[in-house]
């Protein structure tokens, strides 16, 4: 399953702040009930243009990875969950618009490594999950 938000609408303090989306990774995965089996890596990045610049980072989990690119000037954040397992998508929506004020979001879920899980898993699947862009506000 692969969650991925974008939103031109973050609050540029949020979204500039390392320590947020440090936070915001090692959070979410005991939320959406993950194993984070690394200590998030959060960067910051300056591009050649004043407002090329933002905050980077992903985290590790058992069941694949999470990660977060912001630009805070543009007010812009993507951010993904990717999980062989199932997980609740709306509260990974939520977790991401109050750590960076996001206040429209859109975002897309594939359903990816299907192969590998049983049936009971296969039926578990979050109801609001949909293969095509939505607005999830």
């Amino acid at each position: 399953m692969h969650l991925a938000i974008d939103s031109r609408e973050g609050d540029p303090a949020l979204l500039g702040d390392a320590a947020i989306a440090r936070d915001f990774l090692l959070a979410l995965p005991e939320r959406i009930g993950m194993t984070i089996i690394a200590p998030p890596q959060v960067h910051e990045y300056r591009g050649g243009k004043p407002s090329d610049w933002g905050v980077s980072g992903f985290a590790l989990i058992a069941e694949s990875h999470i990660t977060v690119h912001t630009l805070p000037e543009r007010r812009y954040a993507n951010i993904d969950v990717f999980s062989c397992k199932p997980f609740d998508v709306e509260t990974a929506i939520a977790a991401a618009r109050a750590a960076f004020g996001l206040r429209s979001v859109q975002c897309s879920v594939l359903e990816r490594g299907l192969e590998y899980l049983d049936d009971g898993e296969r039926t578990a699947r979050h109801p609001s999950t949909s293969p095509s862009p939505s607005t999830c506000d």
